[in-house]
């Protein structure tokens, strides 16, 4: 029996501990006509772990608009295809919305898998209330930085940040001086890895923290709403 008759199948893959696939991820992956990848290179070793050979496609930020088309052409033609990501799952702040979005215009099946995500965990473990939060990805690093941080700031709902290890420390900066240093956080790294750390306290001493060592790996970072 099929793991899944959708002709895309979202496949949520190992945020860190190769463990965290599910059953039914490797069903699909074993199952459909080819993997479209974000880094072929790191699904193709994911893909080697699990003892699963098949075909992967390239499917990036530099090429997406270019391949969409193309794919979504060639399931109507009848081809089956599993998304990933590097890791987590797929579209949240990773490719696949654009794709995502034209499969359904043209009538394609999608279907996405329940499975891991870096924001959840962080969330859950940061002890800030997590009943109701806004999930803000990425900050702009650049052009409107400031302005976002800006409409952030009377914000009630516990806000979730993605951020990378060499711009982590500007963005706790960057929050510190918009919501002010006594607002409670939260810092998650290497999620599900072998060196995980959580870090919680206010601002101010989540800087101070990242001052004194050097930040490594991908970062949830987790900020308190507005009291006001």
């Amino acid at each position: 029996m099929s793991a899944s008759n959708a002709s895309l199948v979202l496949v949520p893959t190992p945020i860190g501990n190769l463990d965290d696939i599910t059953i039914r991820a490797q069903k699909v992956l074993a199952d459909v006509d080819a993997v479209i990848a974000e880094d072929t290179r790191v699904s193709g070793r994911l893909l080697q772990h699990l003892g699963i050979a098949r075909p992967l496609i390239s499917f990036h930020t530099h090429n997406e608009h270019r391949m969409v088309q193309q794919l979504v052409r060639r399931m109507a033609d009848g081809e089956r295809f599993a998304l990933v990501s590097d890791a987590g799952t797929p579209a949240i702040s990773d490719p696949g919305f654009l794709l995502v979005r034209a499969a359904l215009a043209a009538g394609v099946s999608v279907e996405c898998l329940p499975g891991p995500t870096a924001f959840v965990p962080a969330l859950v473990n940061s002890g800030l209330p997590c009943d109701r939060f806004t999930f803000e990805g990425f900050l702009p690093v650049k052009k409107g930085r400031r302005t976002r941080l800006e409409e952030l700031r009377p914000e009630t709902r516990t806000m979730v940040f993605y951020e990378s290890p060499h711009r982590v420390l500007r963005t706790l900066t960057d929050l510190g001086e918009v919501l002010g240093p006594d607002r409670l956080a939260s810092v998650s790294r290497e999620l599900s890895k072998l060196h995980e750390e959580n870090v919680r306290g206010t601002l101010a001493e989540l800087i101070a923290h990242f001052t004194a060592k050097e930040p490594r790996g991908e970062f949830v970072v987790v900020v308190a709403g507005s009291a006001e």
